[in-house]
């Protein structure tokens, strides 16, 4: 068996497409007879028999466009294998894989996505089988262990940050005091709204950074709003999305109970929304909130080309790693030098249900403002854009499965 299945999952990144390419072009470039095949909606779609055959887009030429695509080409899922290894959906996978000639397994994911590579490997393990299972990161979230960061953080980061840009300059169009609240992705880890102090302006604005890493109180948060407005006429503040007080309970539920995932996980929206309603209780100012949303994920407009070239580097890495034999771990990045980027391999089961969250050393101010030490990691990470080409009508031309 020689042919290697490749899978997306998870919350798709601006740059989950160049991991895809950058494996299913190392895989004919280590073996030309092999045949490249796609999950189509992740393990999940998988196990209802959808993929596809990479070799007519390999033909026709188009698969470049995958460089500059957003959302997840193939499909994605959010599907958590049972805990149980002895489950019938275990044998049946491998099954499925045996039918294809299925050598190699490379799933690009996040958490969930890797806790899927630990479940295989393991099964695979049990049972003797010589299918090697590889799994090569991505999120926005930036909160893989042991990896410097994760492919996709770059591009969403330098999204948040401009486009935070952008709104401090429409916010400070009129004369009269304003407080503008962005809340940003990010639901026990703060990397991505810490990004937003990339956007900084000579006047302080973003004035006020708010992650979940710190406790959340409200009475502080009106004393750091009113004095910041004494220096600051037209505020802006952000905030993640899961920013919650002393006890751990999320701010968006003083309104409303937030709903669950497929995952269990607390669906987190409106903290911005609860705080633009309390300034405005509290403070005679114009107050408004905006909530950046899914955009984060899936602008190619503001995909940073250092993030695109590693996240194609490390989808390369994984399926040389794999046909190399390795299995059960994940490519990670290893910073040398003042920035150079080094892919390494790590066990995944040392990675999958565990959260790297921003460090608290980081955070400064009144827990309200973020160090010179992210500004320094974060910066290569964002560096560089790329043109996406476009359409005869001047949109965006993307590749469609």
């Amino acid at each position: 068996m020689k042919n290697i299945l490749i899978g997306q999952s998870g919350g798709p990144t601006a740059v989950i497409n160049s991991s895809l390419y950058g494996a299913v072009m190392k895989a004919y470039e280590t073996d030309s007879a092999v045949r490249v095949y796609g999950m189509v909606n992740g393990m999940e779609g998988f196990l209802k028999g959808h993929y596809l055959d990479f070799a007519s887009l390999k033909e026709s030429e188009e698969l470049e466009k995958l460089l500059h695509t957003p959302g997840a080409f193939l499909g994605s899922c959010r599907y958590k294998l049972p805990e149980d290894l002895t489950d019938p959906v275990y044998p049946e996978i491998l099954e499925r894989l045996d039918e294809l000639q299925i050598g190699f397994v490379c799933y690009i994911g996040g958490n969930d996505s890797m806790d899927t590579v630990d479940k295989l490997s393991r099964y695979a393990a049990a049972v003797d089988s010589k299918i090697r299972f590889i799994g090569i990161p991505k999120t926005i979230d930036n909160d893989l262990v042991q990896t410097d960061h994760t492919p996709g953080y770059g591009s969403a980061a330098r999204y948040v940050a401009n486009t935070v840009k952008e709104i401090i300059y429409d916010a400070e169009v009129y004369d009269s005091k304003s407080v503008t609240i962005i809340e940003i992705m990010g639901r026990h880890a703060g990397w991505l709204t810490a990004a937003a102090v990339m956007a900084r302006e000579e006047n302080g604005n973003p004035c006020l950074i708010y992650l979940p890493e710190a406790a959340f109180d409200l009475e502080r948060f009106l004393e750091d709003t009113q004095k910041a407005l004494e220096t600051t006429e037209n505020l802006v503040i952000c905030v993640s999305e899961g920013i919650r007080d002393q006890e751990g309970k999320f701010i968006c539920e003083y309104d409303s109970q937030a709903g669950l995932d497929s995952f269990g996980h607390k669906m987190l929206a409106g903290s911005a929304k609860y705080l633009e309603n309390y300034i405005r209780e509290h403070l005679d100012v114009k107050v408004r909130s905006v909530e950046l949303n899914v955009c984060q994920r899936c602008s190619a407009s503001y995909m940073s080309y250092t993030d695109q070239q590693e996240a194609m580097m490390a989808g390369a890495f994984g399926a040389e790693a794999a046909f190399a034999g390795e299995t059960g771990k994940m490519v990670t990045f290893q910073r040398v030098k003042e920035y150079e980027i080094r892919c390494r391999l790590k066990d995944v089961h040392e990675i999958c249900n565990l959260e790297k969250t921003f460090p608290k050393e980081w955070i400064t101010g009144n827990g309200n403002d973020i160090g010179q030490e992210f500004i320094t990691y974060v910066r290569p990470l964002m560096k560089g854009g790329i043109q996406v080409p476009e359409n005869e009508n001047g949109i965006s031309d993307f590749l469609r499965r």
